[in-house]
């Protein structure tokens, strides 16, 4: 037996189950969306290594939290008049 993790037997046995499971007519575009999700994530690894990673912290305007004044309070606001006719 070889040494290495896949060796050819190893992978004639997964592709003759492949074959098996999923048909003729499935494996080859099993194969195209395997290629196409490995070359993806590839080139977003790739393009994080180029690009420093920031943090950002949420502020008040994106999730709709009162302002604070100076002392930390919320300041009471007064309800907005209404007319009716």
């Amino acid at each position: 037996m070889g040494s290495g993790l896949l060796t050819p037997g190893h992978l004639i046995i997964v592709l003759v189950i492949a074959l098996i499971v999923f048909g003729p007519k499935r494996l080859p575009e099993l194969g195209r969306s395997l290629g196409s999700g490995i070359r993806d994530f590839k080139h977003a690894i790739d393009s994080d290594d180029d690009e420093p990673a920031t943090i950002q912290k949420p502020t008040d305007e994106q999730h709709d939290v009162p302002a604070r004044d100076a002392a930390g309070d919320v300041p009471k606001q007064e309800p907005a008049a209404t007319t009716r006719p």
